[in-house]
């Protein structure tokens, strides 16, 4: 009974803390410049702050927000402590913005959360991961079995511009502890992609493997063990940029470069250089920008019109050996821009 109580007070003294630490942020905004007053204040709350996926998501909300006069802030990465999704919501409810964008999941903890925010009166967003048992008023993600389905056609392009009689392995390295439906739906984009558009004469063997997604050095450990203990798949279908740039340089280290074919994740420049390098046969990237700024479109209109479209779809684009010079030519330039 003591170690419960003094966790439950550690863990309120850490929010109390936190929420003060995050009231005090929200209040200088206002001291900072005279001359800008906001008329709302969001919370953009991720699993990871370093990744340059959520760095570009923030960046399209950042942006959006400022046209609408709304300051749009990422909890998290202005703390002095790391904390997880679900203490960042509820330092952030417990603080009383007037929005929340969080990556949410379907666990009974994730839904009673965002269910409290709302009750106190603070729309919430879920963002690329959704919690449809909650009371969020929208989800700002991207089309799952269509995503699936261009990974499933992509393979079966690299398979027929092999003409090799064999059988192909076609691996799907999916988050190990992911609790949402968009992945099993994704997969199941892949699979009918492959069966109905496949070639009576394509042997094709899909398999799923879990791959440890909680840190890259755990990502790096996962990816190392199927080049170590089995043998490695003829293609490696990537559901997130980490699992993308790990396993390339795997297949660098490994030597497996023209054996092992990857089906990678987002734009990161890495990847669109190891495209241009044929390591990487293609890549899958969603039009981030577009995606931060229906998390602020969202939460404007539920504020205006009290409701709004219970689901936005991000843009999809393939990028590949054949288009890939103009990605990085717009990275040339976005590098230039000051």
């Amino acid at each position: 009974m003591w170690t419960l109580l003094l966790t439950a007070v550690c863990i309120l003294m850490t929010v109390v803390m936190a929420v003060y630490v995050l009231r005090f942020y929200q209040n200088g905004l206002g001291e900072e410049t005279e001359q800008e007053t906001y008329d709302r204040y969001y919370i953009m709350i991720t699993e990871d702050s370093k990744s340059s996926i959520w760095q570009s998501i923030y960046q399209g909300a950042y942006e959006r927000a400022l046209e609408e006069n709304v300051y749009v802030d990422w909890l998290g990465d202005n703390l002095f402590e790391e904390y997880s999704v679900e203490e960042l919501l509820q330092i952030a409810t417990a603080s009383a913005v007037d929005g929340i964008i969080v990556t949410a999941n379907e666990t009974d903890e994730m839904t009673r959360l965002i269910n409290d925010a709302v009750a106190k009166g603070i729309p919430v967003v879920t963002l690329y991961g959704d919690n449809t048992q909650s009371a969020r008023c929208s989800f700002v993600g991207i089309g799952s079995y269509n995503l699936g389905r261009e990974y499933g056609r992509q393979a079966l392009e690299i398979i027929a511009s092999k003409k090799a009689n064999k059988p192909y392995k076609v691996a799907v390295l999916v988050n190990a502890y992911e609790q949402d439906l968009d992945q099993n739906i994704l997969c199941s984009g892949i699979q009918e992609s492959i069966e109905q558009e496949r070639n009576d004469s394509m042997d094709i063997e899909l398999s799923l493997i879990s791959v440890d997604d909680t840190n890259e050095f755990s990502v790096e450990e996962s990816i190392r063990d199927i080049f170590m203990e089995q043998e490695e798949p003829d293609i490696m279908i990537c559901l997130s940029e980490l699992t993308t740039t790990c396993v390339y340089q795997a297949v660098v280290d490994y030597n497996k470069v023209g054996e092992v074919n990857i089906i990678g994740y987002y734009d990161s420049d890495t990847i669109i250089n190891a495209i241009d390098r044929n390591v990487i046969h293609s890549t899958v990237a969603i039009d981030t920008k577009q995606m931060g700024g229906f998390c602020i479109d969202a939460l404007q209109e539920y504020h205006e019109l009290g409701y709004t479209s219970q689901y936005f779809t991000a843009d999809i684009k393939l990028i590949r050996k054949d288009n890939v010079a103009e990605y990085m030519e717009k990275g040339e330039e976005d590098d230039e821009t000051p």
